[in-house]
């Protein structure tokens, strides 16, 4: 079990997720073993997505039933107090949303770059793994290769070359010995070309990740463009754009439960994997790897013995007598045979680049490359790969949870704004500054009216009813000297005089000031005469 691993150990959040319930579409508890092609484990995955399907499910029951009891049970809007607290609360609403939602998209990104950096060393290490046994392959072909067909032939010529001598000829025939010793040792090898192809399968992962990472990059992308839109749209109190977002919020909301029930069977089943990998692998290759070759590069400890050994072994003293042999005959057999040297000299290169062969085959089969390989593509996924996919899910929580509060804030404002806008046409209907309220004034026959209207406008003005200009004493002396005795002695009163005009029947805007308040303290006949002096 790799949880007697020295170099691996499996994270905690991967026993952790490993734990969770295993449990088919029919409700019966599975075997919690990795096995993705047995159908009770393809029913576990996609019952823990139906998990997630049926938290969507409650979510939009729930605001439904919200936005019912928002249509239905309508509050008293008159209350000033009232609308005070419900704009408070959506605007502290909309905060919380917005601020979910990015911290949301933050863990989504950080969730995603750590994702991909999981499946990137994963790619990177099957690749270099079947580098590794490509050039195994490649090696075990070329040597094998050289000695049928290369050997072969000049130990054939040298055949002829030497048939008056016997004893070359049973050296020749040694050799041959030694060279079928080599290709069986060869083909004692495991056959690597009945392993998967590592490289497609590499290829294939690379170009899933790829749309994968895409996909949730736009995802975190369009989340951060509604939340902005919509902040946007309570700012302006724009009624179609708060519309239009509330639309795409819902579709958001869908999409992030379903990228949560793809994240936790995705985490999960990895998690299994994860927990114990070398009892996988070991069940998917004895088939055509012996085990104890697997197990050798699995756990690659000094105290496990080659299997190569032997076979190696065998070919290097092989190659070793057949180097002393041609040592031999170029010693003793050129001298008497100088045809021969080309052969001779042709198979001792041969046998020089069989030995440098034979050195770069034990290098690629010890285990600590292929092993390296396999602890970095462990690491990469159960690591990186999980925990970024945990990180995925606290992003589509969030996000989920972002877009309630935003769903349950919009109608809310929507309303709000509504009422305002009806209680802004209220208003302009009293108006006698609206356009449209004065039209219906200008209907109305004779000045009376127009004076009265705006009077009774005039006089629901705040504090500006309870402004009165003072009380002057009336005097029987002209109105030139009563003018002059006002100019002298400053009849006009400076806090009258900041009065607005609205609201206390101040005479033509021809007069000045100190002449109203002359005027608004005359008798009858003394205003009579005081406008036809100064008319003249």
């Amino acid at each position: 079990m790799s949880s007697a691993r020295v170099d691996y150990i499996a994270p905690w959040w991967t026993y952790w997720l490993h734990n969770f319930p295993h449990i088919n579409l029919r409700f019966q508890p599975v075997d919690h073993t990795f096995l993705p092609e047995d159908a009770n484990y393809q029913q576990t995955l996609i019952f823990l997505s139906c998990v997630a399907a049926a938290g969507l499910g409650l979510n939009l029951l729930g605001l439904a039933i919200y936005l019912s009891c928002l249509c239905c049970c309508r509050k008293d809007e008159d209350e000033d107090e009232s609308k005070k607290t419900n704009s408070c609360c959506v605007t502290w609403s909309a905060v919380a949303a917005g601020l979910v939602c990015c911290a949301a998209v933050g863990v989504g990104f950080y969730g995603n770059s750590e994702t991909n950096d999981g499946v990137y060393q994963l790619t990177y290490s099957l690749y270099n793994a079947n580098h590794t046994l490509g050039g195994v392959d490649n090696l075990v072909t070329g040597t094998m290769g050289s000695m049928e067909s290369g050997l072969t032939t000049h130990l054939s010529r040298l055949d002829e070359i030497f048939a008056a001598r016997g004893d070359f000829v049973q050296t020749l025939q040694f050799m041959q010995q030694m060279a079928d010793s080599i290709i069986k040792q060869l083909l004692g090898l495991p056959d690597w070309d009945e392993l998967p192809d590592l490289t497609a399968v590499a290829n294939q992962t690379a170009r899933v990740e790829y749309y994968r990472w895409l996909t949730y990059l736009l995802i975190l992308i369009l989340d951060l463009v509604i939340c902005l839109a919509a902040c946007l749209g309570l700012a302006k109190q724009s009624r179609w754009l708060l519309t239009t977002m509330m639309v795409f919020g819902v579709l958001t909301l869908i999409l992030s439960w379903a990228s949560l029930g793809a994240e936790i069977a995705a985490a999960v089943g990895t998690s299994d994997f994860c927990v114990s990998p070398d009892k996988f692998i070991m069940n998917r290759t004895k088939d055509f790897i012996r085990s104890d070759i697997v197990h050798y590069y699995l756990y690659c400890s000094q105290t496990l013995p080659n299997p190569f050994q032997q076979s190696l072994t065998v070919f290097q003293r092989s190659l070793t007598t057949m180097q002393i042999q041609i040592q031999g005959l170029l010693q003793f057999a050129v001298p008497l045979f100088p045809t021969a040297e080309r052969d001779l000299t042709s198979i001792q290169n041969l046998l020089n680049s069989s030995e440098a062969s034979l050195h770069q085959l034990t290098a690629l089969l010890d285990c600590r490359g292929l092993n390296k390989d396999y602890l970095d593509a462990l690491m990469g996924v159960c690591y990186d790969g999980v925990e970024g996919l945990l990180y995925l899910c606290l992003f589509s929580l969030l996000a989920s949870c972002a877009f309630t509060v935003m769903l349950c804030a919009i109608p809310r404002a929507w309303r709000q704004i509504a009422n305002r806008e009806r209680d802004y046409d209220d208003i302009d209907e009293e108006d006698p500054f609206n356009p449209s309220a004065r039209r219906m004034t200008s209907h109305t026959p004779g000045t009376h009216g127009n004076m009265q209207s705006f009077c009774s406008y005039s006089s629901s003005m705040g504090s500006q009813t309870s402004l009165h200009p003072p009380t002057q004493t009336v005097s029987n002396a002209p109105v030139s000297e009563y003018m002059n005795q006002t100019v002298l002695f400053g009849g006009a009163n400076p806090r009258y005089e900041n009065v607005p005009l609205i609201g206390r029947g101040s005479p033509p805007p021809s007069y000045s000031p100190t002449m109203r308040a002359t005027y608004l303290s005359m008798t009858e006949d003394q205003r009579r005469h005081f406008g036809n002096d100064f008319q003249a």
